[in-house]
């Protein structure tokens, strides 16, 4: 197994404003905190958790059918980030709901059982960030069945 290292730089803009370079001449995305804090111009940190979590099962879900050389497309998926107070009554993530939806229905892809039992497996953010948050993933076909 090789380590490796990604690097994110936040450079203030102004207040809760901060500018998220992820480098690799990838245009730069400005954070910011809603209000009252900040004043609601860019994502939150919830809400880059919650994209981070959600980006990552799209993809680990498009991987895994596609080594099949199925094509699930577009694939659409919904996070929904609950926040809560911990017992010192600070305010954190208290659980993340993940909804994903082919645009297929389920019967135009082989192999599909197998792919949902293993994918979220592979999906970096999403069990690393379960390792300390409870994550749950549910898929959907472009019918809207319940497969997971």
């Amino acid at each position: 197994m090789s380590d490796k290292q990604v690097t994110v730089v936040l450079n203030q803009h102004r207040d809760y404003q901060f500018d998220i370079d992820v480098g690799g001449g990838v245009p730069l995305l400005r954070g910011d905190e809603p209000p009252p804090l900040g004043q609601g111009q860019g994502p939150s940190p919830v809400q880059l958790l919650a994209a981070a979590v959600g980006n990552c099962l799209s993809d680990s879900l498009l991987f895994a059918l596609r080594k099949f050389k199925q094509s699930p497309e577009p694939i659409h998926c919904e996070v929904t980030a609950q926040i809560g107070r911990n017992a010192e009554q600070r305010l954190r993530v208290t659980a993340l709901h993940a909804e994903l939806r082919l645009g297929v229905p389920a019967d135009a892809l082989e192999h599909l059982e197998r792919v949902l039992q293993s994918f979220e497996g592979y999906c970096t953010v999403t069990q690393s960030v379960a390792a300390a948050i409870p994550v749950t993933v549910k898929v959907f076909d472009a019918h809207g069945a319940e497969l997971r």
